[in-house]
């Protein structure tokens, strides 16, 4: 059976966006564990590119449901798993990429919403936490997604909220999501 595609993130209210996000079952990959199988010849770059071989995947519904079956490992590596084999993964900064954001309310009352690249809709909360590493070449903000997988915030995304944190009252610079904090700066 095809995968549905995901819907228009323009159109959806927050409160769409979690309910769906709340409906969308993925495969228990947690559940599975074959013996390793190899590699994958796979790769996600930076940008949440997906390539096979060296050759991009150019059709979105492939890179989506690749991406439902994507797990980290405990000792920080990704693999696609079935209940039948596991294979390595390789990925350059974080499996996902939040493309898009919706916020709504202001303060303390705010939510805010990212679409990813695969389609898959997740709200920042206490589950699925914001976070933001400093290095050399500037911040890195990330959301967890699900499993120990995050999504890279992009820039012009984080730019949005880093314009949200600097209007608030907050003393430290961050932002309000679902009834919880999240620092913008380490």
């Amino acid at each position: 059976m095809p995968m549905a595609p995901p819907p228009d993130f323009d159109t959806l209210t927050v409160a769409d966006i979690a309910r769906l996000a709340d409906s969308d079952r993925l495969p228990p990959v947690e559940r599975w564990n074959p013996t390793h199988c190899g590699d994958s010849e796979m790769r996600i770059a930076r940008d949440g590119s997906w390539y096979h071989q060296g050759a991009p995947i150019t059709r979105p519904a492939m890179v989506r449901a690749f991406s439902r079956i994507l797990r980290r490992e405990p000792d920080g590596g990704y693999v696609l798993v079935t209940p039948v084999e596991k294979l390595d993964i390789a990925v350059e900064e974080a499996p996902f990429v939040a493309l898009e954001m919706k916020a709504e309310g202001e303060g303390r009352d705010a939510t805010l919403a990212f679409r990813l690249n695969t389609g898959e809709l997740v709200t920042a909360s206490a589950t699925h936490p914001l976070r933001v590493e400093e290095r050399a070449d500037g911040p890195h903000p990330y959301v967890h997604v699900r499993g120990g997988l995050e999504a890279l915030i992009a820039r012009p995304v984080y730019y949005d909220l880093a314009e949200r944190a600097l209007t608030g009252d907050d003393a430290t610079p961050g932002v309000w999501s679902a009834g919880t904090f999240f620092a913008l700066q380490s």
